[in-house]
């Protein structure tokens, strides 16, 4: 693979008849994608966590108010960039008096933290469809080195709004230890699950 953060190719044993399917100008080979600027799109980027509850059940959770940059090239991975600010404030458990209790001091602290930040240093692929994106994640003043892996899922004109997209899909554990979010250890799991949701568009 050429491009590290490009992340899939058509050499997965797609049916070729599965990917006729898709709108004319898509595609799924990675070395084809556009190099150049793009942001995420706020409407398709999101995180979704999860950790376990006393043991009992995983329970999950979202963190809607994302926004990122990116600089892609397949052919120069050196020159990939992803930039991303999240917006604590945004964190729900789909339950008013747990979100009330996510954003207090014991766990997000909202009022003094309210943004965290992600700045990717390092992309290393790992098969032809995914690669390793490392970075430093900053979260309620703490800055630490996390990993994600990533998939790429397919490029090409989007057909409701006709810009050029990138689509990805990730996955990350975090401790949430590591950013003095400590409370109620060990009952509530300390290991916390991403998944990421992005579409990248194109900046003309």
């Amino acid at each position: 693979m050429r491009g590290p953060a490009l992340l899939l190719a058509l050499a997965l044993g797609l049916d070729p008849a599965a990917a006729a399917d898709r709108p004319p100008g898509v595609s799924t080979d990675p070395t084809q994608v556009r190099a150049g600027a793009y942001r995420l799109d706020p409407d398709h980027g999101k995180i979704t966590w999860s950790l376990s509850h006393l043991g009992f059940s995983t329970y999950y959770g979202q963190i809607t108010d994302v926004a990122g940059d990116a600089t892609l090239d397949p052919r120069d991975p050196s020159r990939i960039r992803l930039t991303v600010t999240i917006g604590t404030g945004s964190v729900t458990g789909a339950n008013p008096r747990l979100d009330a209790h996510l954003k207090a001091p014991e766990f997000f602290d909202t009022a003094r933290f309210p943004t965290a930040t992600f700045t990717a240093t390092a992309v290393e692929p790992t098969s032809p469809a995914t690669a390793r994106v490392s970075g430093d994640l900053t979260l309620r003043g703490v800055t630490r080195t996390v990993a994600f892996d990533a998939t790429f899922n397919q490029a090409g004109l989007h057909p409701v709004d006709k810009t050029y997209t990138v689509g990805f899909d990730g996955r990350a554990v975090v401790k949430r230890s590591d950013f003095g979010m400590d409370a109620y250890l060990p009952l509530l799991g300390d290991e916390v699950v991403v998944r990421l949701e992005g579409e990248f568009k194109a900046v003309e």
